[in-house]
């Protein structure tokens, strides 16, 4: 069991782990070195993709041979695998450290493994201490760590009756400004926004984030594009402020997996029904945007095409998790039932 002294050391690494970069592949994670009088020795944490882990900074910071015998009190399980740098419980047992703390454990599959084989090596170890404060702290990290993807946010815009177009296409606007400058504001909240090609080449959008002004926002989502048709030099997402990812669309598990290899943790998609409905197909939206025009359009621009849904029996149930109103539309916001 955990002392009240290596309580407050987990408080203070969870405190080192907040200086490291917010987004990206890696998690932030904190690491304070303690001698068995309760004497700091040295702390670290993770600065980035390629840089030390916190084991190690803190580790270098104690200084050669100093750490034999101490304690090592981390926020996330040590690592067991090489990538960039090599495996964080190498480094504690070459150093002599007798006893691991850590709150969260390690999600990955390949990653993880950290904490049984300090114990089969002889180390002492304590696990989950304060574990709820740190995966709160992780965020979504957590999440698609363990998914071994983004978190996929599908969002569309539409009229009453579920049309995103009118019957020769045009499609602006049918919500109001509140609406798109409410979506803008979603955007920049996401690591990534993503259309189909064929969106690319009939709306030629700029996939950037903007205020009510046109001005950029300050958080900007990389573009991707699923699909491969070509993109010309003179398409708007070309000028965007960073460079966009095309894939090919056809395996979109794999394509989900490569974004989070990328540092991508939350991609947004917007369109169209094609690259949508593929999305809801393969089970992979995790949250529904819906902005619902009081309008009536007809026809069959719908903004969804077929989901394989033959019945009402296997209708793909979605939970509400929030109403609300935006100027005269309606936005929805929903998960699908059961997670």
């Amino acid at each position: 069991m955990a002392s009240q002294r290596e309580l407050q050391f987990m408080r203070r690494a969870l405190e080192l782990a907040a200086n490291g970069p917010e987004r990206g592949i890696n998690p932030r994670v904190g690491c304070v070195i303690v001698s068995s009088d309760g004497t700091v020795l040295g702390e670290g944490w993770h600065r980035g993709a390629g840089t030390p882990h916190a084991e190690i900074a803190a580790l270098t910071a104690a200084g050669a041979d100093a750490a034999r015998g101490a304690t090592a009190i981390v926020t996330l399980e040590p690592c067991n695998h090489t990538g960039r740098t090599g495996p964080c419980v190498d480094a504690l047992l070459d150093a002599g450290i007798a006893r691991v703390v850590y709150a969260s454990t390690d999600p990955g599959t390949v990653s993880s493994g950290g904490g049984d084989r300090l114990r089969a090596s002889g180390v002492d170890v304590e696990a989950g201490v304060l574990a709820a404060d740190v995966d709160a702290f992780l965020g979504d990290w957590m999440t698609t760590a363990t998914l071994g993807r983004p978190l996929v946010t599908l969002k569309w815009a539409s009229s009453l009756d579920g049309r995103a177009a009118a019957s020769d296409g045009s499609s602006q606007w049918i919500t109001g400004p509140e609406s798109r400058d409410d979506a803008h504001l979603l955007r920049s909240q996401h690591d990534a926004i993503a259309v189909g090609s064929g969106t690319v080449l009939a709306d030629d959008p700029s996939l950037t984030a903007r205020d009510a002004h046109g001005e950029l926002l300050s958080n900007q989502p990389v573009p991707i594009v699923f699909g491969g048709r070509e993109i010309s030099d003179g398409a708007k997402l070309r000028q965007h402020p960073l460079p966009h990812i095309q894939l090919d669309g056809r395996d979109l598990a794999a394509d989900l997996h490569e974004l989070r290899e990328r540092g991508i943790r939350s991609l947004f998609i917007e369109g169209g029904p094609t690259l949508a409905s593929a999305f809801v197909r393969a089970g992979l939206v995790d949250s529904y945007v819906a902005y619902l025009a009081p309008t009536l359009l007809g026809g069959d621009r719908v903004a969804l095409t077929d989901l394989g849904v033959r019945s009402i029996d296997h209708a793909l149930r979605l939970a509400l998790s929030d109403v609300a109103r935006v100027g005269d539309d309606v936005r929805l916001t929903l998960t699908p039932k059961g997670q």
